[in-house]
């Protein structure tokens, strides 16, 4: 059979239109290659600018907190519940006011809010006489006060009205630079500006505890103590005696005696730059740093006192002084060790007197502090004495 025209024109429009297809389709292809690989180009180069965006942020996160300062031991919490610092202050169990007797409700009127120094002494119950004199008058000024019983007798100073208001800390036979050691930290007692850390035996007749730290701020004493009286008082070092006239003396003169005296010229403790540890008063900074030299093992600190200048934040000689304008009383009166001071405790069922024992103790440990200040300043080749 014989093929019409239009069969073959149909089968050559065919071949033409499978030709044309053919050649269409690998542009098409290729076209859409490319559009999916400008596609996958394009979502590339945002992720990774996503993820580089990330990943700087993270760095910048990570630099940050590196940078933080986060007391040891609380990494594992958020900064801010972090609490660095604690205080003394006591708070109520409930807002419902407590009845006190008139005298208390007194004292706590003039009492600030938020008390901002500190007045902590070591007591026995022999003392309560000039114990309840001070208290009361470091309350009335807006004081927090911390005693430390070192005869164990807590219940008798229940007979103060005070009594509630002040804190109480007991442990037989321990001296008062044993509790400071344990229960006076630095960060504990960071929100006062002073710490007064007095014995028990003194007179407060002529002191006013606001008008001296207003004079200790004034004269830019770091650590002081109030002057003694010494027609009433029991003088050990003639810097501590009382200049009447004057504010306050950072300096004392004697005669030579066999090279050891004291003239203007002098730049050593006792001389200047120093203070008895009977009744110190340290500014926050330097409490930071004596809390640091107080040896755990050596509870009567003698020694210490001539090494408290090395915490005066500067010179010695003009940041530790003596304030004569608001003076004390020593009445010299130790009890520590006394042989009745707890009639209780079985170490003093024999009634032995043990203040000679204490005084042996004490010169004892002052050789052994000043053996260790010794070794540890032959040590530290880091350190460097600014008074050499």
């Amino acid at each position: 059979m014989k093929s019409s025209p239009n069969s073959v024109t149909l089968r050559a429009d065919t071949r033409s239109g499978k030709s044309r297809l053919c050649n269409v389709l690998p542009a098409a292809s290729l076209l859409c290659l490319l559009f999916l690989i400008l596609t996958l180009s394009s979502e590339y180069k945002e992720e990774k600018s996503s993820l580089w965006r990330v990943t700087n942020s993270l760095q910048n996160l990570n630099n940050k907190c590196k940078n933080q300062y986060r007391p040891y031991g609380s990494e594992a919490l958020p900064q801010d519940i972090v609490s660095k610092t604690s205080n003394l202050e006591m708070r109520p169990l409930w807002n419902e006011k407590k009845k006190r007797s008139k005298s208390s409700v007194n004292l706590l009127e003039k009492k600030d809010a938020n008390s901002t120094n500190l007045f902590a002494m070591a007591v026995g119950i022999k003392q309560k006489d000039l114990v309840s004199k001070m208290v009361k008058k470091f309350l009335s000024s807006g004081f927090v006060v911390m005693l430390f019983h070192y005869d164990g007798i807590v219940d008798e100073w229940k007979e103060f009205q005070w009594s509630d208001l002040v804190i109480h800390v007991s442990a037989i036979n321990q001296t008062k630079w044993w509790f400071a050691k344990r229960f006076l930290h630095p960060d504990i007692v960071a929100e006062y500006s002073y710490i007064f850390l007095w014995d028990e035996d003194l007179g407060v007749e002529n002191f006013h505890p606001k008008r001296y730290v207003s004079i200790v701020q004034k004269e830019g004493l770091e650590i002081s103590q109030p002057a003694l009286d010494y027609t009433k008082s029991e003088v050990h070092h003639q810097i501590t005696a009382r200049l009447r006239g004057s504010i306050a003396h950072r300096r004392t003169y004697k005669a030579s005696n066999n090279g050891n005296g004291c003239d203007e010229s002098s730049t050593a403790p006792p001389c200047t730059g120093w203070i008895e540890v009977m009744a110190p008063v340290f500014s926050r900074a330097a409490w930071r740093c004596v809390w640091h030299m107080i040896q755990n093992d050596l509870i009567h600190a003698w020694g210490l006192d001539m090494q408290l200048g090395y915490c005066a934040q500067g010179d010695r000689t003009k940041k530790v002084g003596v304030v004569d304008a608001e003076y004390i009383i020593h009445y010299g009166r130790p009890t520590l060790g006394g042989s009745d001071e707890n009639e209780q405790s079985s170490s003093k069922s024999s009634g032995k007197d043990h203040r000679v024992d204490v005084r042996r103790e004490s010169y004892k440990e002052m050789k052994v502090f000043k053996r260790k200040w010794e070794r540890a300043v032959k040590d530290d080749k880091c350190w460097i004495d600014p008074y050499k």
